[in-house]
């Protein structure tokens, strides 16, 4: 008989991956270019969001990992921005961003 752990162990479901991307993060708040600094250089964006008729921010670019990626939200908790949506970009994505 196989113990609970053992049979978890050989789950045909893959790892989930920790190499990090490129991710869109998007802020119901318009930020100013200032605040690049304060988001480790990554790109800031303002589009128009339908749904609230006014210019939102997205913030874009490289994250490490999924650590790089919580310290990330947690500046954006910190100064109470209103998140709207996170969004790992396939790489086609990222291509057009430039």
């Amino acid at each position: 008989m196989m113990r609970k752990s053992q049979a978890s162990m050989e789950s045909t479901q893959p790892l989930p991956s920790n190499d990090g991307g490129v991710y869109e993060i998007k802020i119901e708040e318009r930020l100013d270019d200032h605040w690049k600094e304060w988001f480790e250089g990554m790109d800031l964006k303002h589009v128009e969001n339908s749904e609230l008729g006014r210019q939102c921010t997205l913030i874009i670019g490289p994250i490490a990992d999924q650590s790089a990626l919580h310290g990330l939200l947690a500046k954006i908790r910190d100064l109470n921005l209103t998140l709207i949506s996170v969004r790992k970009m396939a790489l086609t994505d990222s291509n057009r961003q430039e």
